[in-house]
């Protein structure tokens, strides 16, 4: 009995191993229990394409725009504690490259939204009387940052005041002497350094760095590979491409010129009737030279001779660039050197030009006779001579 029950179990073995050897062996098409999850069955993944772009997350940044964060809400809160430590811990020792010049001293710069002060003849003239202690494209470094009520304050290159070591807040003093500190009690200024302030509305508000970041590109770029990048941003378009070609164009400053060929191998200094002008000497023989002619910082000429003796001028403006206005300038050196307590005769807010004047040109003289002690000037009539007894010592003898 135990003996056919191991046969049929026997053959039951082969009869389900023989089943499933033809199952197996069965094309995919006509085996009816395969899945949809078989591998054989899944259909390929589409490969993206070599010209799509990949997808850009919600938090990058865009190069050459700056603009990437999403914007402050209107409603955003007051900035909080935890923020502005995370803000000063972002930014203080943060390497940049300027996208603006940077006044030298005390006289900084101011950014409200999106709009520099100051800017246009303005800032020439404070750049031609402090001298500039950042130019467009330099990198600089933010040395110090302070979260104030409604601004933001960034020392630039150390600031412009040297900020006392720790050691110089402190005060010894005796028992029967005098208070001494440790070091100099005025803080020197820093001849290189500057500062920026970014104001708001009415409070400092909620953001992020990266937001921050977004408000400070149209004078700071933390995105700029190298200094010639951050520089061909501040400028037109037109000059971009001929810096990026190499080439001087008629208009340009020598800040632009330096930049499209470099420091001149060779200068010449030479005066044109009253006008004194530079000319830079761009390579030798037999290559082409160029000779740029360069007057109160600005090209007005660009002489091209080739190497088969062919001589190309060129002395119209292709560029116009952004210049002071002079007499605005002039006016307010003027009212610069002037003391402010100078003495005048004219009421307050009265002009040169307003003051009145007399007919002829010639002011009156005031008639004296005896016994008027307010003598009024006769208009047109000629200065009359004293007579005998008038004068001074006539008056004392009648007292």
């Amino acid at each position: 009995m135990n003996g056919l029950r191991g046969a049929l179990f026997g053959l039951f073995l082969v009869l389900a191993g023989s089943t499933m050897v033809a199952q197996n062996s069965a094309p995919p098409s006509q085996n009816p229990q395969v899945k949809a999850s078989d591998p054989q069955q899944v259909a390929p993944v589409p490969q993206p394409s070599p010209d799509a772009q990949p997808s850009t997350t919600t938090g990058a940044t865009n190069k050459g725009s700056g603009h990437g964060a999403p914007p402050i809400p209107a409603d955003a809160p007051r900035m909080s504690k935890q923020t502005r430590l995370e803000i000063i811990r972002d930014f203080e020792t943060q390497i940049f490259y300027s996208r603006t010049a940077f006044p030298m001293g005390t006289k900084g710069l101011q950014l409200h939204g999106g709009v520099v002060s100051p800017s246009g003849p303005e800032l020439q003239q404070a750049l031609a009387i402090f001298g500039p202690a950042v130019r467009p494209g330099d990198p600089a470094h933010i040395s110090f940052v302070q979260v104030r009520d409604n601004h933001i304050h960034f020392d630039i290159n150390g600031g412009p005041i040297h900020r006392k070591k720790w050691y110089q807040h402190i005060e010894v003093s005796g028992a029967n002497g005098p208070s001494t500190t440790m070091g100099p009690t005025q803080s020197p200024q820093n001849p290189h350094g500057t500062y920026l302030d970014i104001y708001f509305d009415k409070y400092v508000p909620e953001m992020t760095a990266a937001q921050l970041r977004d408000i400070l590109y149209p004078v700071l770029d933390f995105n700029a590979r190298n200094k010639e990048e951050a520089y061909l941003d501040t400028v037109p378009p037109k000059v971009k491409e001929a810096i990026q070609r190499h080439y001087v164009l008629v208009g340009m400053n020598t800040e632009m010129v330096i930049h499209a060929r470099g420091k001149p191998p060779k200068k010449v200094r030479e005066k044109d009737g009253e006008t004194d002008y530079e000319e830079w000497i761009y390579g030798e023989p037999p290559a082409d030279v160029d000779f740029v002619r360069i007057v109160s910082d600005q090209v007005v000429r660009v002489e091209t001779m080739k190497i088969g003796g062919q001589k190309i001028l060129r002395t119209e403006k292709e560029i116009i660039l952004e210049s002071p206005d002079k007499e605005a300038e002039a006016k307010r050196k003027e009212e610069e050197i002037r003391p402010p307590t100078a003495p005048s005769l004219r009421r307050p807010g009265e002009d040169a030009e307003d003051a009145p004047r007399p007919a002829n040109g010639a002011s009156p003289v005031p008639v004296m006779t005896p016994g008027n002690t307010n003598p009024q000037p006769t208009p047109g009539a000629p200065p009359p001579s004293p007579g005998p007894g008038v004068g001074p010592g006539s008056i004392v003898a009648q007292r």
